[in-house]
């Protein structure tokens, strides 16, 4: 049986690989889908990364002085438990999960890979993949400890930006 994997690839040559979780969350699994693959996070980058917490990224780009929205063509449904759906994948270090608002539905494009324990996420966001390997998880938990600073109200956004070359999503048998 096949696997449904992403990659994130960095301008830098890093790569973070991540096992796509549909059985847990189908609808946050299908827009990352058709987001990487119609290349709309090429060129971004992680706007936001805390050391023993996560890396967010998936909506902005920068110059490493300005942060500047891309918008996301839809809002998705929230696949979690105090949005009515049964997500049981707890979001531990490697867990990759929808970003959002306050607003329940509100996630779009961003996401955040959590480099630590982050159960106390669990039931308030999509959880809706994980890193596939060792060496997935120790890229994203060595991009969470570059030294950062503010940019406008932005707090956390890396001092040399963290580009994101591509994400792709492809089966591997």
């Amino acid at each position: 049986m096949s696997e449904l994997k992403a990659r994130i690839t960095f301008v830098n040559g890093q790569v973070i690989n991540i096992l796509l979780r549909p059985d847990v969350a189908p609808i946050s699994v299908k827009n990352f889908t058709e987001l990487a693959n119609g290349k709309f996070y090429d060129g971004l980058c992680f706007h936001r990364v805390i050391p023993e917490f996560m890396i967010q990224g998936g909506g902005m780009a920068t110059d490493g002085k300005a942060l500047a929205q891309k918008k996301a063509p839809r809002e998705i449904y929230g696949e979690f438990k105090i949005n009515g759906w049964n997500n049981t994948l707890s979001h531990k270090p490697g867990v990759v999960s929808m970003a959002r608002t306050q607003v329940l539905n509100s996630a779009t494009s961003q996401f955040f890979i959590c480099v630590a324990d982050c159960s106390f996420l669990d039931g308030q966001y999509a959880a809706f993949g994980e890193c596939a390997d060792e060496d997935s998880l120790a890229t994203a938990i060595a991009v969470s400890r570059v030294p950062t600073h503010s940019v406008s109200y932005y707090d956390d956004v890396p001092i040399s930006p963290v580009i994101i070359e591509s994400i792709r999503v492809f089966e591997e048998d």
